[in-house]
């Protein structure tokens, strides 16, 4: 069976725990599956330090976006410099993304809408209307004010 394609996607570096993150993200978003994972052979370990047979890669898709995965050892970690935006119709997709992908995440790392997961991959949280809210100097001073963001709150800050 053929990999789907994308002409651009996300490729995740992980230390070691892509295959894990991986499937935790599947559970969390619908329309998502994993479509197959690769191992390091023997002999291409090298700088990684992971064993031949152990997961190299992991393909999947999170909510109809293709997604690459990779076990690459400790050399690189992931930054606030890129993070993953998860449009939400309504407070209750805010409430479940914000909990689901936050638990055992950084509580510090938890601002205007931003948080980073247990395995350190920031994603913003907010209102598909959020283009409109950051264009609103009171709705976006509310935002500041904020971790986990409150549609109530931004939405009367809009309306004033």
């Amino acid at each position: 069976m053929a990999e789907p394609y994308q002409r651009i996607s996300p490729f995740l570096w992980f230390d070691d725990k892509a295959e894990e993150a991986a499937k935790l993200y599947v559970s969390i978003f619908p329309n998502s599956k994993i479509h197959g994972t690769t191992q390091y052979p023997k002999g291409a370990e090298g700088p990684t330090g992971r064993p031949p047979g152990s997961v190299m890669t992991v393909s999947f898709t999170l909510d109809g976006q293709l997604v690459t995965a990779i076990n690459g050892g400790p050399m690189f970690k992931f930054t606030e410099a890129i993070s993953l935006v998860v449009m939400c119709h309504d407070q209750e997709e805010i409430d479940h993304y914000w909990s689901k992908l936050g638990e055992g995440g950084d509580p510090q790392a938890q601002v205007c809408g931003w948080l980073k997961d247990k395995y350190g991959l920031s994603w913003q949280i907010v209102p598909k209307n959020i283009s409109e809210i950051a264009n609103n100097p009171k709705a976006m001073e509310a935002v500041m004010q904020m971790k986990k963001l409150d549609l109530a709150v931004l939405n009367k800050a809009l309306a004033s």
